[in-house]
């Protein structure tokens, strides 16, 4: 299954991992999306976003027009957030101008502790 992971971690961290996966070379790459802060994770993905992301799961490239017939929302609104879920790297444009959730999955992974 075509998987994304969300993650909350440094960028530190995001980058060391990115070097060791580098050295390796083989195997089955997971897509991994990293927040510096669980804030930024929450602020990026609210739940109309997470609702439109729903909707365009194995939908292949829609417009923007028919993304917000498929959750019920006016257009302007669904571009909006469309906007800021390519921004973080969830949706792709498609060659004809549409959007498209590229993945069949998402988890999402971060860990909270005492300080």
């Amino acid at each position: 299954m075509n998987t994304v992971v969300l993650e909350v971690r440094s960028l530190a961290d995001t980058l060391a991992d990115a070097s060791r996966a580098m050295k390796r070379r083989h195997g089955e790459r997971e897509a991994r999306i990293a927040f510096a802060t669980p804030e930024l994770l929450w602020k990026v993905l609210t739940a109309k976003r997470w609702e439109l992301l729903k909707a365009l799961c194995g939908a292949g490239p829609v417009s923007i027009r028919e993304a917000a017939r498929r959750v019920g929302r006016d257009v302007k609104a669904v571009h909006a957030d469309a906007t800021a879920l390519l921004d973080a790297g969830l949706l792709n444009r498609s060659p004809d101008g549409g959007i498209e959730f590229p993945f069949q999955a998402v988890k999402v992974e971060f860990v909270l502790q005492a300080a």
